[in-house]
């Protein structure tokens, strides 16, 4: 008996073995196998690779005792190989964790995830009912459901009831969050509900913990999953249903290594196995709001907070009008609106997406620029480091250099960061606890946890932060938000720039009154005139949308084009265009198929390599990847020269 085994590895397509005294395999089951000079842990897989090649074939050395992969994750796991262009044995990689989740026995490993005291007496409000009936009545077959509700709608306890359905019947479900720092905070509303611990899977959890949650899955002993995108690939046994929460968030989207939107694929997923997925937003991202508006998927909205309480006011100040002092970033109109929300022992936000001290160090006497040797950016200084920092690379160096005449330079700092918003805050408010808010600070999940207490507890007047401070949290006396830099002014390569910023400043404004009928949230810009501020202080995206559609369509951009990213990075600069100039005369020449570039990337030099990008973009309908994977499968490798593919790209830089 012939039986195809894929292994985990870059091959894409399976070996064929046979088995011995005539055992009986099926597809899903795995299988210990001799590849090379070695024994590997493989799927039996559902369809054998066809070749007219003579070769020895080999025998399997064992089945593993284990429950198998069904065949609704075999059919995913080949799609997803084919839709984004990875090889099928990448694909399932994704999914195996390794030999010994599959092979270790576990016993009271899956305790702590047993749920206790699990009828819980959350009340929901008038609108959370409407919108968990709308989702009962979609039944429990595959349908998209979207939940658009304003921030602190309660969304959340509407999703929450919904899994206890399919709980309840012995189902299992997945939720996917967009950010490992949203875990801890949202763990403890789980816990709450469900009365146990929930099982988190994202890049910090251990690998002996990893090993638990996988095999707990396969075995369908733990019934809930909270994670980051790669617990989408999971060995669900008997999954019911799928959540994912902020579907806008960019961070479902992973473009390094297998490119893949989490969101899109937990969609296709759903539709393999037969189940409904819920996609819950403030404001759902263009795709999302076109699939609505052309009746693909079903929406359900919650228009007010779950207590009533109103949206945070908008209030812009205009700094052309405003004299602010040297080296400082915060107008004295700012610190008197600040003030009368601190005197009434509210919290206050000082929202700055920079990390860091100074996005940008020059010399006064020489005119250095400090930049990453291995990147085409400039160094962020970091003063808690005391050193230069690369965001893309990690290198670091300090920020001391020999000018004129062996003199040290004199360093000009150059806009703001987190922590210089910090140093003027410190100077202006001594006496108040201020805390600075960023994936710096927040390293491990411990932190967050301390941090998150003492702002839920009141002990912190200000706060300082990045994005991260967008996205879920939950801070009952925060009644004030400053966006220190209100100029949304983007980079040309960005064609999500206008989106993105709507829907981050639509979050962030949601993490303002929510115990509170008198918020608000100030807008410091030099361009009070901006379309997208403008956009944001009319509070309703829907009207962004519309005419974010109708430019899109005119354009020929997503959801009406498909992009395909070819990314070629190389050491050596010619050569890599010389390359990306050999794959484009390659690629085939198609009616309605625009090939674009190739030009050097933006950023022309990432991690010591230089990049070029060819673009191609394809009405929706058109499945190009058929094409693009035998010709990428017949183009010779160039020594020194790697090729990429990024499906439905969102970063272009």
């Amino acid at each position: 008996m012939r039986i195809p085994v894929l292994f985990p590895k870059i091959f894409n397509y399976p070996f064929t073995y046979e088995s011995k005294n005539s055992e009986k395999f099926s597809p899903g089951e795995f299988v210990k196998a001799p590849f090379g000079n070695t024994e590997i842990t493989g799927v039996v897989w559902s369809e054998e690779q066809k070749t007219s090649k003579k070769f020895a074939i080999k025998k399997i050395s064992k089945k593993i005792n284990v429950k198998k992969l069904n065949l609704e994750m075999i059919k995913f796991i080949t799609w997803f190989s084919k839709y984004n262009l990875v090889p099928l044995g990448m694909s399932l990689k994704m999914c195996l964790l390794n030999k010994t989740a599959v092979e270790k026995v576990f016993n009271k490993e899956f305790d702590k995830f047993q749920f206790k005291n699990y009828k819980n007496k959350i009340s929901l409000n008038y609108e959370q009912k409407k919108s968990l009936d709308h989702l009962r009545n979609n039944g429990n077959k595959y349908t998209v459901n979207v939940i658009e509700g304003v921030t602190g709608s309660g969304k959340t306890l509407v999703y929450f009831k919904h899994i206890q359905d399919f709980v309840n019947k012995n189902y299992q479900a997945l939720i996917l969050l967009p950010e490992i720092a949203l875990t801890s905070q949202f763990s403890k509303r789980y816990k709450d509900f469900f009365g146990s611990e929930p099982a988190v899977w994202h890049s910090g959890t251990t690998k002996k913990n990893k090993s638990i949650i996988w095999r707990g899955v396969l075995d369908g002993k733990i019934k809930i999953v909270i994670g980051a995108r790669s617990s989408l690939f999971l060995p669900f046994q008997n999954l019911g249903v799928i959540v994912v929460d902020e579907e806008h968030d960019n961070s479902y989207k992973q473009d390094e290594g297998i490119c893949y939107n989490a969101r899109d694929m937990a969609i296709t997923r759903a539709s393999f196995e037969n189940i409904p997925v819920n996609l819950v937003t403030s404001i759902p991202s263009v795709e999302t709001y076109n699939n609505i508006i052309n009746k693909k998927y079903k929406v359900t909205r919650i228009k007010n907070r779950f207590k009533e309480t109103p949206l945070p006011n908008v209030k812009i100040i205009n700094l052309n009008s405003e004299n602010l002092k040297k080296n400082s970033w915060i107008s004295e109109k700012t610190i008197s609106y600040v003030d009368s929300f601190l005197k009434k022992g509210d919290q206050v936000l000082f929202f700055l997406n920079r990390r860091g001290y100074a996005p940008f160090v020059i010399c006064k006497k020489c005119g250095y620029k400090f930049q990453c040797p291995n990147c085409s950016v400039n160094l962020n200084f970091h003063k808690k480091l005391d050193k230069l920092l690369c965001h893309y690379c990690g290198y670091k160096r300090l920020a001391s250099r020999l000018c004129k005449k062996n003199e040290k330079c004199e360093l000009l700092f150059c806009g703001p960061g987190v922590e210089r918003i910090f140093s003027e805050l410190k100077k202006i408010y001594p006496k108040k606890e201020i805390m600075v808010f960023s994936s710096d600070t927040l390293k491990k999940n411990k932190d967050t946890n301390i941090l998150l207490d003492k702002v839920e507890k009141n002990k912190i007047d200000i706060l300082i932060g990045t994005q991260l401070l967008s996205k879920g949290f939950h801070f009952p006396k925060l009644n004030c938000i400053v966006v220190v830099d209100g100029d949304f002014s983007s980079h040309g390569y960005d064609l999500r720039s206008a989106e993105k910023n709507i829907q981050l400043y639509h979050q962030l404004s949601g993490r303002a009154g929510r115990e509170s009928v008198n918020s608000t949230i100030y807008f410091q810009t030099y361009s009070p005139d901006d379309e997208v501020l403008l956009n944001i202080s009319k509070k309703d995206p829907h009207l962004f949308l519309d005419k974010e559609l109708l430019l899109r369509k005119e354009k020929k951009l997503p959801p009406f084009y498909r992009l395909i990213s070819l990314i070629i990075s190389g050491k050596n600069e010619n050569l890599t265009m010389k390359f990306a100039m050999t794959v484009k005369t390659r690629l085939p020449k198609i009616n309605g198929v625009d090939i674009l570039g190739p030009v050097f990337a933006p950023i022309l030099k990432l991690k010591k390599s230089y990049r070029a990008r060819i673009l191609i973009r394809c009405p929706k309908n058109f499945f190009i990847q058929k094409y693009l994977s035998l010709l990428l499968t017949k183009i010779k490798s160039v020594s020194g020269i790697k090729l990429e593919v990024d499906v439905d790209p969102i970063n272009f830089s």
